[in-house]
């Protein structure tokens, strides 16, 4: 299961939904759908664009974790 961790990185920035929007030029659904992790799929220009505000790698937007009650 991939995990997105754009609350994560909102809160230790300090950013709300509106100004991740204002900053990066992304539509305030696409990043609300990201914060509440509500999302099956993602363009590369967005994760460019929030890499890019948060000075972080896809490694830190994004996690993987095995979920145990899937298999």
């Amino acid at each position: 299961m991939v995990k997105c961790n754009l609350s994560i990185l909102m809160g230790k920035n300090r950013k709300n939904v509106q100004e991740v929007c204002n900053e990066t030029g992304l539509a305030r659904n696409t990043v609300s759908n990201l914060y509440y992790d509500r999302v099956a799929r993602i363009d590369y220009n967005t994760i460019d664009k929030l890499c890019r505000m948060f000075h972080c790698k896809v490694g830190d937007l994004f996690e993987f974790t095995e979920d145990i009650q899937e298999a």
